[in-house]
């Protein structure tokens, strides 16, 4: 008989998930806005779930605590992975199915433009393992988090390779498996918890620190494209913003990192996040949130971050029923990858 799950691992595995989710809820209404435009309706920091403003050219509509494509794609990959190893295809018949639901819907939050491609050139016949060589942005690095809690990173050419497999379809390329390995690799030091010391904020700096490592073994994977080092942006990011006040760090995190779609910008801009916060999961999020530009999926990777390292008792309650309001049964699948990580 396996082990039991230690309560830590379990409350920093939902963590994980709820983290992500949580993250993605406050960035829904900022996402695509920028660093202005936030500032003027919302102050320099959120201070929780907002609706999106009418005419939000993506979530307009949209009520406070509401979720977006990164939650819901997490979801659609965790659900695979405890079905069995990630068909290529597979998957991109759930994302293809997953964005006609959310049309029908009537959201315009659907695939990203690396995603939407690699669904094309499938359905037209493409082999999976080509059809996601121009995909560089930031989709696979936004739903990895199942991956990090479901592998552990201490065989890291082993977490590269299940990041490599679960993204290949629609980002197989150097970039984009760079911050995709960063993000799982965290989330699974965070997980794991042992040596890495005793408080979060430690936790963090430890999982950043493995992130580096992974993120260079993702870039040597997939097909190469021109871009910045994902890893020496996580060190050079985090170093950039380490002490700063909160206002001060999101000013620098949106005009020097960056926040828009690219993988090479918004990977390290979750670091740089967790770097300025890193012993409060819920603060960092808030500012992840206020970044402006793709700050759902910033915010989406900064909780799942934030949440493996800290555990789900670190974010409020209340944060926390939004998220289970949703109906997508996050403790349960986060106990599930945990039992295949063990």
């Amino acid at each position: 008989m396996p082990p039991l799950l230690s309560a830590q691992e379990q409350d920093r595995a939902r963590g994980a998930l709820y983290g992500l989710a949580i993250g993605d809820a406050l960035g829904m209404p900022t996402q695509m806005l920028s660093r202005r435009q936030i500032t003027r309706r919302w102050g320099p920091l959120l201070t929780g779930f907002e609706a999106a403003p009418s005419g939000h050219p993506i979530a307009a509509g949209m009520p406070a605590g509401a979720v977006t494509d990164d939650t819901e794609q997490a979801v659609l990959l965790a659900r695979l992975l405890l079905a069995g190893r990630v068909d290529p295809r597979e998957l991109a018949a759930a994302l293809a199915a997953w964005e006609r639901d959310m049309a029908a819907r009537g959201s315009l939050d659907l695939l990203g433009p690396s995603t939407r491609r690699a669904i094309d050139a499938v359905l037209a016949g493409t082999p999976p393992e080509e059809a996601g060589l121009s995909g560089d942005t930031n989709g696979a690095a936004m739903r990895i988090a199942p991956v990090g809690i479901m592998v552990a990173a201490g065989d890291l050419t082993a977490l590269a390779d299940a990041v490599h497999g679960a993204s290949l379809v629609t980002h197989n390329t150097s970039v984009a498996l760079a911050g995709a390995a960063a993000v799982a690799a965290a989330v699974s030091v965070g997980v794991g918890g042992s040596g890495t010391g005793g408080a979060g904020g430690s936790r963090v700096e430890a999982a950043t620190e493995v992130a580096m490592a992974a993120a260079r073994l993702g870039a040597e994977r997939g097909h190469w494209v021109a871009g910045a080092d994902v890893a020496a942006r996580i060190g050079w990011a985090t170093g950039l913003v380490r002490g700063l006040p909160l206002g001060e760090a999101a000013e620098v995190i949106y005009s020097l990192v960056g926040t828009s779609l690219a993988t090479q910008e918004s990977v390290p801009a979750a670091f740089a996040v967790l770097s300025a916060v890193p012993d409060d999961p819920w603060r960092a999020c808030l500012l992840a949130a206020s970044l402006g530009g793709d700050c759902d999926t910033i915010a989406a990777m900064t909780g799942a971050i934030a949440g493996a390292c800290h555990g789900l008792a670190a974010f409020p309650a209340h944060a926390v029923e939004v998220i289970d309001a949703h109906g997508f049964a996050l403790a349960d699948l986060a106990d599930s990858l945990l039992e295949l990580r063990r």
